[in-house]
């Protein structure tokens, strides 16, 4: 792997040589904000100009919002510079991950990148900004990298020392703190025909709740609960998550209540390798936004930084005027509908340590300097071959300074069949941000409520 050194990054590599994993100095935590962005990417751009000066970020009033929450593509004119396809792969890649290389080697007749300018468009309110600098000084690691100390809001380690740091950046990245949200995702069968399986969720972070007690709730970082309101073999399921800081300490506590049985169980399997309600067996617990839960099973190597072009600013995949079927294609969504740029990226690569069990052996993860969101991911068995790749779609909600996951893919190598998660052209419901939920409502005994058909 081709890896680029950037001068901005420097402070950041001679720290990791320390391997501290500990908060840096106020000299370091000074840059934040000048040579740094507020969340700790460079603030300059690169050499040629093709990745652009960071200049704050998408305004607020850069589109317009429709009734059910949908942004205006600010991009709608553009068109690509140029298209990657099979012909002129090589051409390019330096500049592509080793996901995006399967893929055309997977599909050669069908897959495409187009590539349009680079925008830097990612931004978050001022109050999450300043959480993020106090966290650069304080927050520490406990032991073995399994969890957090003296962290607040978003980022733990804007000035990465190791590739566990970033792994956490990834997990605690600010997501605007509660959410309700109407959702479509499947798994189409290799000819592309799929059944659609819709969901809604509810995500809420222990500070947001109404009746946040921190002496109750000081290991846990946020609730979920996720319902399937259609298909009707699936519909009136439930999933709920109390997700925990240490995992190690005090694992992820999860319940299902499954509609057909009336009943609410313990789900200890939701996590790790263990299968992921709705998927048809295509992504496991921890696939779920790119990665999830506990890192304890692997060790996290920080290979470095390089630039590629990954999904990005990607509203017309998103646009109410794209129906479903225009999306899910044999093999891989519409690539037509994609929008790629060229922007840097954190490399970390992730080995099963000795003794510990998962399907995947190895995973390299390509993160967005920006936004600390994963946006590509390629996972290897246990006999070193390369078997799925991820890929996540960023698309800021520049209304509200929400750099946002909007779409997810995960596509197996080998039987041809891919998950797509995300989905909201089609829902005639807004996402609802800043709800006011109780714990109550993150409670097994409310579970039964949740589930009617």
């Amino acid at each position: 792997m081709k890896t680029i050194s950037l001068s901005l990054s420097a402070l950041a590599f001679a720290l990791f040589s320390l391997n501290s994993h500990a908060a840096v100095s106020e000299a370091m935590a000074a840059e934040l904000g000048n040579s740094l962005t507020p969340t700790g990417a460079e603030r300059a751009g690169n050499a040629d100009g093709s990745i652009p000066t960071w200049q704050g970020g998408l305004a607020a009033n850069a589109g317009t919002v429709d009734a059910f929450g949908r942004l205006s593509d600010p991009f709608a004119d553009e068109t690509p510079l140029f298209t990657i396809n099979a012909e002129n792969v090589a051409q390019y890649q330096d500049k592509l991950s080793g996901a995006h290389l399967a893929l055309f080697k997977r599909y050669p007749a069908s897959y495409k990148m187009p590539i349009y300018p680079s925008h830097r468009t990612a931004s978050l309110p001022e109050a999450v900004n300043q959480a993020i600098r106090l966290n650069a000084t304080q927050t520490k690691l406990v032991k073995d990298g399994n969890g957090l100390e003296d962290f607040t809001t978003a980022i733990p380690f804007p000035i990465p020392q190791a590739g566990i740091e970033i792994i956490w950046n990834h997990i605690t990245r600010y997501r605007g703190g509660s959410v309700k949200r109407n959702l479509m995702l499947t798994s189409p069968m290799a000819n592309g025909s799929f059944v659609p399986v819709f969901v809604r969720q509810q995500f809420t972070y222990r500070d947001q709740l109404k009746d946040y007690d921190a002496s109750k709730t000081n290991n846990v970082l946020f609730y979920y609960m996720q319902t399937i309101t259609a298909p009707a073999r699936l519909s009136g399921n439930v999933l709920l998550v109390h997700e925990t800081l240490d995992q190690v300490k005090e694992p992820r506590k999860a319940w299902l209540y499954t509609a057909g049985q009336r009943r609410v169980r313990r789900a200890p399997q939701v996590s790790y390798d263990g299968p992921a309600p709705g998927s048809e067996g295509q992504r496991v617990a921890d696939n779920l936004d790119m990665f999830n839960g506990a890192p304890d099973r692997y060790d996290w190597k920080l290979v470095g930084k390089r630039e590629l072009y990954i999904p990005y600013n990607g509203f017309k995949l998103q646009s109410a005027d794209v129906k479903y079927n225009d999306i899910i294609k044999p093999g891989h969504i519409n690539q037509d509908l994609n929008r790629y740029e060229l922007h840097r990226t954190w490399v970390v690569e992730a080995t099963l340590k000795p003794g510990q069990r998962h399907i995947y052996a190895k995973r390299v993860m390509y993160i967005d300097e920006d936004t600390w969101q994963i946006v590509a991911v390629e996972h290897y068995d246990g006999r070193g071959e390369l078997w799925r790749v991820a890929e996540g779609v960023m698309t800021p909600l520049y209304d509200k300074q929400i750099p946002w996951l909007g779409v997810e893919m995960l596509y197996d190598l080998v039987n041809g069949r891919y998950l797509v998660s995300g989905l909201r052209n089609e829902e005639q419901s807004p996402m609802e941000f800043g709800i006011q939920a109780s714990a109550g409502e993150y409670t097994p005994s409310a579970l039964r409520n949740m589930g009617v058909r």
